[in-house]
């Protein structure tokens, strides 16, 4: 049976908003990949009491925690006495450790006695190397509560957490899987979907749902699209592979052609090798979205297989002189219409010789906005050998919700041209 690990991130600032726990993602990634059972993750400030009490409620209910933090030179990093305190153990110096400290500093100054604190250790515990930064991470394997349990304590930078964590605890965690009864590996595949809203999307697959055991399936829903996640335990990758490649047919065979990608891949980067693989090219005029969407257009390699032009035309100047758009038919309809948008996608297309055009207007926010075109109205128009079509949306949120939506929707409507022509827009 898989043993279960528990995440402790230390740290006020993590209380306070002012870092993300990006090091609690990654350490759930490295648990997740080694079949370990990760069921808490818990933060906590830079208070010796609350962190020795979270400490014990860790070790009473699971295997192996984890800390993150808090092993730095001064007064507020405490995570090491805290440890000693809950296993009654005393503070030590580790040498090897004080020397590598010593070392790091020549030629860049001395250690001060703040440093020294770096290089100690509960008595019993076992010094991690740390070779990207002063700080030694620290294993300690002991009794608690008449089991056996294990900490590891990590430092807080992420530039010397990451390597440490798919370093050292990477294979730690093989070895100590294979002396608890085997390895069990815990593998993931995400489904993206852009098109359909998560109700739907659950709808469609409810019965797949239902019925998964190992795989299992589960939906969550993301800005502007859907994360369908199959999740299978096995002895190995390729096992968990094989269990997951049917529910993943079964599933797309649902939910095709909304299904974009896999993983990492983005909506932008998908559509592009699309767009090349059709042998179209695509031209971009944006106003509310300041480069947005074409942003998300070549953020992948090999954009420049399809995309020809990315104009941000955002004041009314810019979308005469780059997309030729006529004065007169801002002046009759406003910048933000129906027919900018339209004239926008055709002018970007024209220029630069695409097969697709896309013109993109609208009311971002916080202000601008009108009774009859109030904040998170957008015009997103497309531009095709066989037509135009422009869709008129409104947006909810912020001004950057306002503008990303804005973009998802316009990656929306291309894919929707790309996959189904002019048909796709009948009716």
């Amino acid at each position: 049976m898989a043993r279960v690990v528990e995440v402790v991130a230390v740290g006020t600032e993590l209380l306070l908003g002012q870092i993300s726990n990006t090091n609690g993602q990654a350490l759930a990634q490295v648990l997740a990949e080694h079949g370990c059972l990760h069921y808490f993750q818990v933060t906590v400030g830079d208070n010796r009491g609350r962190l020795v009490g979270v400490l014990r409620q860790a070790l009473d209910r699971s295997d192996m925690v984890v800390t993150i933090g808090g092993l730095g030179p001064t007064q507020d990093d405490l995570t090491k006495e805290a440890v000693a305190e809950v296993f009654g153990r005393r503070i030590v110096v580790d040498e090897p450790s004080w020397e590598r400290i010593v070392a790091r500093f020549r030629g860049r100054g001395r250690p001060t006695p703040n440093n020294r604190r770096q290089a100690e250790i509960p008595e019993g515990a076992v010094a991690i190397r740390n070779d990207f930064g002063t700080a030694p991470g620290v294993l300690l394997e002991a009794e608690y509560g008449g089991r056996e349990r294990v900490v590891l304590c990590l430092p807080g930078p992420p530039g010397e957490f990451v390597p440490m964590a798919r370093g050292f605890v990477a294979g730690y965690l093989e070895r100590w899987a294979a002396a608890g009864g085997g390895r069990t590996v815990l593998l993931s595949r995400s489904l993206r979907v852009a098109g359909m809203g998560e109700s739907q999307v659950e709808h469609e697959i409810r019965d797949l749902i239902d019925a998964a055991e190992n795989p299992t399936i589960a939906t969550y829903a993301k800005p502007g699209e859907v994360e369908v996640r199959l999740t299978a335990r096995a002895g190995a990758p390729e096992e968990a592979q094989a269990l997951i490649a049917p529910v993943e047919a079964a599933v797309r065979g649902r939910l095709d052609p909304w299904v974009y990608g896999a993983d990492g891949d983005t909506l932008g980067s998908a559509l592009i090798r699309e767009l090349a693989a059709r042998g179209l090219t695509l031209a971009v005029a944006e106003s509310c979205t300041g480069g947005q969407l074409s942003a998300r257009l070549t953020e992948g390699e090999g954009s420049s297989a399809a995309f020809l032009l990315g104009a941000v035309t955002y004041a009314n100047a810019a979308k005469t002189e780059v997309a030729d758009v006529a004065a007169g038919l801002i002046a009759a309809h406003g910048a933000v219409s129906d027919e900018v948008a339209r004239a926008m996608a055709e002018g970007a297309r024209r220029r630069a010789g695409a097969s697709v055009g896309i013109g993109v207007t609208g009311v971002a926010g916080p202000g601008g906005g009108t009774e009859e075109k109030p904040v998170g109205t957008v015009f997103v128009a497309l531009a095709t050998p066989e037509g135009t079509w422009c869709r008129r949306l409104s947006l909810g949120g912020d001004r950057a919700a306002v503008r990303w939506r804005a973009t998802q929707e316009a990656l929306v409507t291309l894919r929707r041209y790309v996959l189904g022509g002019a048909a796709a827009f009948a009716g």
